[in-house]
């Protein structure tokens, strides 16, 4: 080699090692987003309030996404602060300012959120439903959908995928768009007003039970991907996003919390739905305000209470058991006289001891005892009777396992009706069975209840915060 080339090849190396130089000069004075995030302790997330994502149930906070930020929360040791805001513009608003680190609302990227911040990786691809209303033709191909009036909401991942449908398939394809803040698709359906819409399976999990008339048809071949975004400018944070969800996926628990905080872990009976929907709109109404004070008093959620009345009496003051417990609680006439209800055909009577006789169970365990296990268990006391409780949580211990959880001892009360076990119970022989019918199913129309529109919604714009467990 010349020296000619020897000095230029001296002089493109120092450039290059001086331009390396000044930029990582650069990132050493910026601030790392976890370190900023640690510094701070805490997490910042935006999300929106829907079933699928984070709504308040009578046990405190739920949803998928409050679990995964809670569980990202705690791999860095900080506290949660998760803001409920409007809509995605206003969540995109906030991640683009830095005000939040991430959004986490079953997104799915697109130009808008590009703009905003950065995609994490997919941590799921959510089929894609046409669904219709019970009694008319099924669709089962895209063909059907060219001649029918199909209704999606404007500007979703959805009418993204109608798009590219209409480009690539079915090129007569048409909608009609609803307003991002008008009423879902499937109530268009469900009313009659579209023959078909497009809903998102997880949506659907929870919608189907709050319009049981709405059936699936078939499944469009594109799903969608649903992410984080996280906030500009940093890269280490997304990294570390993408990092939790591989670990998550590969340890199962993604799957677990997926099943667990989907719609569809207790299906209903379609004539089950129909008409608990059917009573939230005649018979609620007329009982909702005592159930509300009822519960105040016992310190407990006033969806509890009234899931509670549905099981026992379908919110009806008349009912009447073989046993001779009647009223919406079904209070025994000897429950009814220690309580102080002289009427137990009085819903107001009724309700109100009902729910001091839940306070009085509840009292009866011990306090070390934390939610939701401390509730659960309560409510089959209220069932089968506190003593009989009782004999399955030492039956729980005594084959080495926790008596103070609720699954475990919900795992042994069909014990008390085996006589191997019943022979040796303080209080003898139960339908053990009975009370797990019936905390399930109380679950189940509580589940509906806070899935109302408008029944779990924290103000937009509230946030709330809690301390993540360290290692957890």
């Amino acid at each position: 080699m010349s020296r000619g080339g020897s000095v230029r090849a001296f002089t493109l190396s120092a450039a290059i090692t001086l331009l390396g130089s000044l930029a990582g000069c650069g990132h050493a004075d910026a601030p790392r987003a976890l370190d900023e995030i640690r510094a701070r302790g805490e997490l910042r997330v935006v999300t929106l309030n829907l079933p699928t994502c984070y709504y308040f149930g009578a046990q405190g906070a739920e949803g998928l996404e409050f679990e995964l930020v809670r569980a990202y929360a705690a791999r860095l040791r900080v506290k949660l602060a998760i803001n409920a805001l409007a809509n995605e513009t206003a969540m995109q608003a906030e991640l683009a300012a830095g005000r939040a680190d991430i959004a986490a609302a079953s997104l799915t990227d697109s130009p808008d959120w590009s703009r905003a911040g950065a995609a994490a990786s997919p941590y799921a691809r959510i089929p894609q439903l046409v669904v219709y209303q019970r009694g008319h033709v099924q669709p089962r191909e895209t063909l059907q959908l060219e001649s029918a009036r199909l209704a999606v909401r404007a500007g979703s991942p959805q009418e993204r995928i109608l798009e590219r449908m209409k480009a690539t398939v079915a090129p007569t394809l048409q909608w009609v768009e609803t307003a991002p803040s008008s009423a879902d698709p499937v109530e268009d359906v469900d009313s009659g007003n579209t023959d078909y819409a497009i809903s998102d399976a997880r949506e659907f999990s929870f919608a189907h039970h709050l319009y049981p008339n709405v059936l699936v048809g078939f499944a469009l071949p594109e799903e969608r991907p649903a992410q984080w975004l996280v906030r500009p400018g940093a890269p280490d944070l997304l990294a570390s996003v993408n990092a939790f969800f591989r670990e998550l996926d590969a340890s199962g628990t993604l799957a677990r919390l997926v099943q667990q905080s989907s719609g569809d872990t207790r299906r209903f009976a379609y004539g089950e739905s129909r008409e608990f929907q059917a009573h939230v709109g005649d018979r609620l109404p007329r009982y909702r305000s005592w159930f509300e004070q009822a519960a105040a008093q016992a310190g407990i959620d006033w969806r509890l209470l009234a899931a509670i009345g549905y099981q026992e009496s379908k919110w009806d003051p008349h009912a009447e058991s073989d046993d001779g417990a009647a009223g919406v609680m079904m209070l025994t006439a000897e429950t009814a006289h220690s309580l102080g209800v002289k009427d137990r055909g009085n819903p107001e009577q009724s309700i109100f001891g009902g729910a001091r006789y839940l306070a009085q169970v509840r009292a009866m365990f011990p306090e070390r005892i934390s939610e939701p296990d401390r509730t659960w268990l309560t409510i089959a006391a209220y069932n089968v009777g506190f003593g009989h409780l009782e004999d399955a949580r030492v039956i729980t211990q005594a084959l080495g396992k926790n008596p103070d959880s609720w699954t475990e001892v919900r795992a042994r009360l069909p014990l008390l009706a085996q006589e191997r076990w019943y022979s040796r119970a303080r209080r003898g022989y139960a339908r053990g069975w009975e009370p797990v019918q019936y905390v399930d199913r109380i679950q189940r129309w509580l589940r509906l209840l806070e899935w109302q529109p408008g029944e779990a919604s924290p103000a937009p714009g509230a946030a709330t915060a809690s301390r993540a467990t360290p290692g957890a």
